[in-house]
């Protein structure tokens, strides 16, 4: 959030740009960008641990629940801001709006209504592979083995330039996700050498595709010059921090606030962006910065608050049980079992 309110370059501070205002905080939240990567990571680990001994009407189940609802509210909210609240701050049309609903627009080349949805994308795709797992059986044999070959396969048809293969293996993000499945095995099962030694393989893939991508990133979308070392040094806290908090004493961490705040996060990812420039335009010229900075995030956590516990808290748990009901009666097929291996 703080990224992309005062080191993403934006309009919303009026003709200053944000290195500007902020020249400071607009450095020390550069690398911030790498939020996303740090959820892939996070990602592998969650999904693989709600995955693990369930079946596909239950993960198909849980994942639309989790993602869709909250999305639907922002994408609405969202449009309607940019279509005729403050039709300056995006170019965007109805049909747009419509086919973002899907959340796979992507594929069909349509412009996101917010650039945050990209990453959805990402995460539908890995969900995909995780049910594929899932109607194979999860074992922890073939984790390892997955976690091995998926990324380097993802590499190989990237680099053979083959679109298609590439998109759907998820190349320049494939080694965060298989990373954070690879923590989760170690998170269940205890340390072992093979493991570990993937982890750091899957890291320095990750760094491969990481870094360079960041770096023409921000040089495109901000005035600073990002450093390569220090996007090394982020790549590298992204799996130290999900190997901290769930491999060491952090763990056992039962701060109730924290678990709170955990549920806010991805309403708030959804609806920080425009609602937040747009606030800003408006708040600047007569508060200051300061002012309009604290002004516009509590807004942005009031707004994920009101998301959250007026809609997503409720509407998701049903949408999950009418999803998971509907695909038993049609006897989609399950997991064909786990072995213990």
């Amino acid at each position: 959030m703080l990224y992309h309110y005062v080191a993403r370059e934006h309009s919303s501070w009026g003709e200053q740009l944000p290195v500007d205002v902020f020249p400071e905080l607009g450095r020390s939240v550069l690398y911030a960008a790498l939020g996303p990567e740090l959820f892939f990571v996070i990602s592998g680990f969650v999904i693989l641990m709600t995955a693990w001994g369930k079946d596909v009407p239950y993960v198909v189940a849980s994942r639309a629940a989790r993602l869709y609802p909250s999305y639907w509210v922002a994408v609405v909210a969202t449009s309607v801001l940019l279509l005729w609240v403050w039709p300056d701050g995006k170019d965007v049309t109805v049909s747009q709006a419509v086919v973002n609903l899907s959340m796979v627009q992507a594929l069909f080349e349509v412009p996101n209504v917010d650039g945050v949805y990209r990453t959805l994308w990402t995460e539908l795709r890995f969900y995909l592979l995780i049910l594929v797992l899932v109607a194979v059986g999860v074992t922890r044999r073939r984790i390892l083995a997955f976690c091995a070959l998926w990324p380097l396969a993802a590499v190989a048809v990237a680099e053979a330039g083959l679109e298609y293969p590439a998109m759907f293996l998820i190349s320049g993000y494939a080694p965060l996700f298989a990373g954070g499945m690879l923590l989760y095995l170690i998170y269940r099962d205890g340390h072992a050498w093979l493991p570990w030694l993937l982890v750091a393989g899957n890291l320095v893939l990750a760094q491969r595709e990481v870094v360079a991508a960041q770096l023409e990133s921000l040089a495109r979308n901000t005035a600073y010059e990002p450093s390569a070392v220090a996007l090394t040094v982020g790549v590298v806290g992204c799996f130290a921090a999900v190997a901290a908090m769930t491999l060491t004493p952090l763990r056992n961490l039962r701060w109730a606030w924290l678990a709170r705040l955990g549920m806010l996060t991805y309403p708030l990812y959804l609806t920080h962006e425009h609602w937040g420039w747009w606030l800003i335009q408006l708040l600047y010229p007569h508060l200051g910065r300061w002012p309009t900075l604290l002004i516009t995030c509590a807004v942005a956590f009031a707004a994920a608050w009101v998301l959250y516990h007026g809609f997503e808290k409720h509407v998701g748990p049903r949408m999950r049980r009418s999803i998971e009901r509907g695909l038993r009666r049609r006897n989609v097929p399950a997991r064909r079992g786990v072995a213990p291996a």
